[in-house]
């Protein structure tokens, strides 16, 4: 059944060609968007839906989660708040719960926080295995995983197992634990990062997804200066995440990576982690001024960001990153699905899957001007309301 959403005040398209529409509606049909203009011309459909004036834009698309996991962090935060500093190592914490847990527990988990990021508009998300650790644990989270989101990605060197030699590790994770999961993943990612895996431990791990013919993603540059963005470029790789620590070369590097209509290597900045590890804010001002593409991920999990909320995201960027409004929403929207490789998410053009939020607000601006409140009203996710 064909629906006309109708009356909207103001429609973020992200397409650059219609840009900024209002008094406008949309037709979905057959889970696409089928036409976009003025809600004068709007052609007839077989629902209508007026949205009153209020504000559409595409629903968020989370390009970088670990929602696949068990347990909870909550004392090494409360340590973290009173004035430790963050170190990789509480990742065994949960690799330890996630390992206990069963398939079921792990949907289950996974089901909750899903249905949370989608009540907040979420309508697409990358996660990651990475608390197993072992060949059968990253299995059966990859497994677990593919059953929800729109993309998966193998992050088997997220850290040393406790008590693992990190060279027998690495060779694990790059040789039977890739060949196991690479047939349920995306991608392969690395935690190139002191305390977790050096430059050329990262290099091998980057070099065993290329030769599966996997997309590439890299934490980087999350706890001080490394090589993580540098690496990210040089392999070509779809995402460096965190990127607090970037001098003017690496955001010279990572924008000149677009040039002369190459595909380059989008930075993804986590706002939300950011705060929770009382860490610098990446520098989100200086790589859209550069001209590099940029992605904002909510990196949804149970040690540093225990979030789902892309919009507080949104608004931590807006508020403290110094984006405008319309850099936020187009990084928490189009940024993610160039980030996933998805040019039918993130927009609303014809021809993209039909993903939408309806804000209880005239504008995206109370994102912003009005952070934490809940302003989502209605969501539609592949052409079906869901909210």
């Amino acid at each position: 059944m064909s629906t006309v959403i109708t009356g909207i005040g103001e429609l973020t398209t992200n397409d650059d060609e219609l840009g900024r529409l209002h008094n406008a509606a949309v037709v979905i049909d057959e889970g696409r968007v089928a036409w976009v203009g003025a809600a004068s011309e709007a052609p007839d459909a077989d629902e209508r839906v007026d949205a009153e004036g209020r504000a559409v834009l595409p629903g968020w698309v989370d390009s970088h989660t670990h929602m696949v996991f068990a347990g909870d962090r909550t004392e090494e935060f409360e340590a973290r708040m009173a004035g430790e500093a963050y170190a990789a190592g509480g990742i065994n914490v949960t690799v330890e719960a996630t390992r206990a847990a069963s398939d079921e527990e792990l949907l289950a988990n996974l089901d909750r926080l899903a249905a949370e990021a989608l009540r907040g508009g979420t309508t697409a998300f990358e996660t990651k295995t990475g608390y197993g650790l072992t060949v059968d644990d990253e299995v059966r989270s990859a497994r677990v995983a593919r059953s929800r989101a729109e993309a998966v990605t193998f992050l088997g060197a997220h850290l040393v197992p406790a008590g693992a030699d990190a060279n027998e590790y690495l060779a694990l994770a790059t040789g039977p634990m890739l060949d196991a999961v690479a047939p349920l993943v995306d991608a392969v990612d690395v935690f190139c990062e002191h305390g977790a895996f050096d430059e050329e431990q990262s290099r091998a791990v980057l070099r065993a997804g290329q030769s599966k013919g996997l997309g590439l993603r890299v934490h980087g540059n999350q706890l001080g200066p490394g090589p993580g963005a540098r690496l990210a470029v040089e392999h070509g790789a779809l995402s460096v995440d965190h990127v607090a620590f970037l001098d003017a070369a690496e955001i010279g590097m990572l924008a000149d990576s677009w040039s002369g209509g190459a595909r380059g290597t989008v930075a993804t900045v986590l706002p939300a982690c950011d705060l929770s590890t009382r860490m610098p804010l990446a520098p989100a001002r200086d790589l859209v001024d550069a001209g590099a593409v940029v992605a904002i991920a909510s990196n949804a999990n149970p040690g540093t960001s225990y979030t789902t909320s892309m919009a507080f995201c949104v608004a931590t960027a807006v508020l403290q990153m110094r984006l405008t409004i319309e850099e936020a929403v187009r990084a928490a929207t189009l940024g993610g699905a160039i980030a996933l490789g998805r040019p039918d998410l993130g927009r609303v053009s014809v021809g993209a899957r039909a993903d939408l939020q309806l804000l209880d607000a005239p504008s995206v601006t109370h994102l912003a001007y009005r952070p934490g409140v809940p302003l989502t009203s209605a969501v539609w996710q592949r052409g079906e309301r869901v909210v």
